[in-house]
């Protein structure tokens, strides 16, 4: 038994099978950060990971006051990044889980994909505009100053992200770059033409990366992927855990613990609405 205590929760494997299958599918349709930065999850560790892991380590020390008593001693504190824990409870009910063990085809797993929904949102959240409270600051947040506005209509889109394009390679950054949108605005490109073609493949042909439909984004961003500039580091993944249950439903929960750090801030524009590009 692990900190999960999925051994004491009345689900059979089947009901726990369609639970993460469902988890899963929702996780990997919405995390968008991972697409466009270093993913660093618990394989990746040379040392152990895990939920017992709770920092980075940054390579960096600031010199502090010597103790007290032993004056002529130098004194270094190492600087870390704490790991954040985020966590979404849920139901089950327990109809649908014996359901589930019947065979039923359509079982109803909403609130599993709501709360998968939820903290996918809140991982990109952090790691796009920042989490104060967990000492994680986000890209947007940090290059704020330097946020391309896409312009009042759809047709001038195009052009911000060539500005945006424009500024990293003048100021030497590389590629390949992608392309990150909010939902109504990768919707709003999709539907929206110019002289017959959609106006999202004028953007596409723009980049040599992905363009990536994120809810947990306000805007946009324009991201260089050359690696070694942005870090998702993952103490434990996405894991369902129980909490408690009674004759109608069974308590849940999905968490992980994660912290997202900046290496290279030039590596990024954000993209913001209103407002016209100046090229």
């Amino acid at each position: 038994m692990n900190h999960l205590f999925r051994e004491k929760a009345p689900i059979t494997a089947a009901g726990w099978e369609e639970i993460e299958k469902e988890a899963r599918r929702t996780l990997r349709a919405l995390l968008a950060a991972r697409r466009v930065v270093d993913f660093k999850g618990p394989m990746d560790f040379k040392g152990p990971m895990g939920w017992g892991a709770s920092d980075v380590e940054l390579g960096r020390a600031d010199p502090i006051a010597s103790p007290s008593n032993a004056k002529a001693v130098q004194a270094r504190l190492r600087r870390i990044q704490p790991l954040v824990e985020l966590r979404i409870p849920f139901d089950m009910p327990r109809t649908e889980l014996d359901a589930i063990d019947r065979g039923a085809r359509d079982p109803d797993l909403d609130n599993v994909t709501a709360a998968a929904r939820l903290i996918a949102i809140a991982e990109d959240r952090s790691a796009f505009h920042g989490y104060a409270a967990a000492h994680i600051t986000g890209i947007c947040e940090k290059r704020a100053g330097v946020a391309v506005p896409l312009g009042a209509s759809h047709a001038d889109y195009p052009l911000a992200v060539a500005t945006a394009l424009t500024r990293l390679r003048d100021e030497g950054v590389e590629g390949p770059f992608a392309v990150v949108l909010n939902e109504q605005l990768y919707k709003d490109l999709s539907s929206r033409t110019d002289s017959g073609y959609p106006i999202i493949s004028h953007v596409q042909r723009l980049v040599d990366g992905d363009l990536v439909w994120a809810p947990g984004i306000d805007g946009g961003l324009v991201i260089s992927q050359r690696g070694g500039d942005f870090e998702l580091s993952v103490g434990q993944d996405f894991s369902i855990g129980y909490l408690e249950h009674d004759t109608e439903r069974v308590r849940l929960y999905i968490e992980e613990s994660f912290t997202f750090l900046i290496l290279t801030e030039q590596a990024a524009i954000p993209l913001t609405t209103g407002g016209k590009a100046k090229p």
